[in-house]
Order: C-alpha cells, then sequence, then structure tokens
C-alpha cells in the first residue's frame, strides 16, 4: 500500500509494471482495484499508477473534498509530488469525466485520456444516481440501515455480466464511503456539463461505451465525439457501465491500440466489432 500526503489529506495509491507511467482513475463507489485486470494487461510497457479518490477507498476522507474539481487538483498534486510531468489518464464513469477536466485545466499534464463510460453532462446519469445527487435522499439512503445494499443487490445482475464478483466489491467500498463523499461525489457530477469547452482538448481522446449500460446513457459517447476534434469511440454491444469487466480482452486491445498510436487528428467511431 502506498500513499502520498497532499495539502487535502492522503492520497491511496497502487502501482504496477514497468515502463511510460500511466494514471488510472476510477468511477463513484469504487476504488482502485476495478483497474487490476487494466494494469496487469499493460504491465510489460507501462507502469499503472491507480488511485483513490479523497472519500473513497484507502484515501483521505475529510469533509469538503469531494467534487469533480477537487479531483482534478488531486490528480495534478499527486503527479507532481510524484515527479510524473505528463502520463496518458484512463477513467471510468466519475474518474473519466475528471480526466476530461484534468485535460481542459492542466493540458500540460495529460497525453491522451481514455474514458469509459463516463458522463460529459450530468443529465447523462441514470435517475437513481440523479436522486443521490439530492441530499435528503442521500442521508436517507444511510439512515436505513441495509437498504441501499439491498436495492443494489436487486439490480445488480443489469449492471455487470459477472454481478456477483461486481456486488462484492460494491459492498466493501460503500463500506469505506461517508455520506459527505457519496452525496456531494455525485451532487458535483450531477452539476458538470463538459460541452462548452471540449473544443479546448487537443489530445487524442478515446471513449469506450457499453450499449446496455443502465447508470450512464451509452449515447453520452456521441456527446464527446461531437466536442473533441481527435477522438475515438467505441461501443460495446454485449457491455454495461463496465466493458473492463464484461468484454475484458476486447478491451484491453483497443486500449492497447490507442495508447501505441502516433496519429494525426481524426474521428473514428466503432461499434467495437473488431
Amino acid at each position: 500500500m502506498s500513499s502520498i500526503v497532499t495539502d487535502r489529506g492522503l492520497v491511496h495509491y497502487e502501482t504496477m509494471g514497468r515502463g511510460r507511467p500511466i494514471i488510472m482513475l476510477h468511477g463513484w463507489l469504487e476504488s482502485w482495484d476495478h483497474w487490476l485486470g487494466t494494469m496487469e494487461s499493460l504491465g510489460r510497457d507501462y507502469k499503472a499508477y491507480a488511485l483513490d479518490f479523497w472519500g473513497f477507498g484507502e484515501s483521505g476522507k475529510q469533509e469538503g473534498s469531494f467534487s469533480v474539481q477537487d479531483y482534478v487538483e488531486m490528480v495534478d498534486q499527486f503527479m507532481e509530488r510524484l515527479g510524473i510531468i505528463h502520463a496518458p489518464i484512463i477513467g471510468h464513469s466519475m474518474g473519466g469525466t475528471v480526466s476530461l477536466k484534468v485535460a481542459l485545466d492542466h493540458p500540460k499534464r495529460v497525453e491522451r485520456v481514455t474514458v469509459v463510460g463516463s458522463p460529459i453532462v450530468g443529465d447523462g446519469l441514470a435517475l437513481i444516481l440523479r436522486l443521490a445527487a439530492r441530499r435528503s435522499l442521500a442521508n436517507l439512503a444511510y439512515q436505513v440501515p441495509g437498504a441501499l445494499p439491498l436495492g443494489v443487490r436487486l439490480f445488480s445482475p443489469f449492471l455487470a455480466r459477472d454481478w456477483k464478483t461486481w456486488y462484492a466489491m460494491f459492498e466493501r467500498d460503500l463500506s469505506r464511503t461517508t455520506m459527505e463523499s457519496f452525496h456531494y461525489s455525485i451532487a458535483s457530477l450531477h452539476q458538470t456539463d463538459l460541452r462548452p469547452r471540449l473544443h479546448e482538448i487537443d489530445v487524442p481522446v478515446m471513449g469506450v461505451y457499453g450499449d446496455i449500460d443502465r447508470i450512464v446513457d451509452p449515447d453520452q459517447g456521441d456527446v464527446l465525439a461531437a466536442g473533441v476534434s481527435d477522438v475515438h469511440l467505441y461501443k460495446f454491444k454485449k457491455s454495461g457501465h463496465f466493458p473492463m469487466a464484461d468484454e475484458p480482452e476486447r478491451f484491453y486491445e483497443v486500449l492497447r491500440d490507442f495508447l501505441s498510436q502516433q496519429i494525426e487528428k481524426s474521428k473514428k467511431v466503432s461499434d467495437g466489432d473488431i
């Protein structure tokens, strides 16, 4: 277990592999090890750094540091402290939204961005997540013992193909999440709208979206493609919100291909058929 101390608290991270650095950011109610398989797949060519956002996993849980913008600054501080000048960044769900914002606010930090099932506009979140952005409902979810885990367990077969493994990870991650990080992070994500600034991104971006995603509208990939000049969009027909778990080998292949490309700006849209 590795960690650094930032001006807003402890940041826990894990590393794997050798070679060039790559930063990996998890989604809401997740932690670093959702990237474990991806880290293993890239281990020959990259040294992967998978972070826990403040309020999640083993990172600090002090109040007031749980917005998308806070996480953008967390990534910048992390790279500064570890001497990582610039690197590719890959993010799942909320982590992908943060990755795009890092490319906008700290462009010299980012070589290229991969987003996986990430909202570009907060209204792209499923209704249940938009409701969680309301303070009163977030409080209610925490005040009724077992209500949230039970509801998610009933819904989990619709979220991931290997839903039992995913649900075990969810239960663990939820137990390490405070009500403040649960609410404020999703509330901030719901308020996010990157569309007005997407044209400013001047690095290659890849979007991977599952056609049967019930957490983030898959059409958010089309929003991404409409705003970024150099974009590679893949839609995985058999995946939900977790393409890296639902179709791992396919995901690893398109990711490795994207990371290795040195091409001129272009738009590429694919249904994921390889």
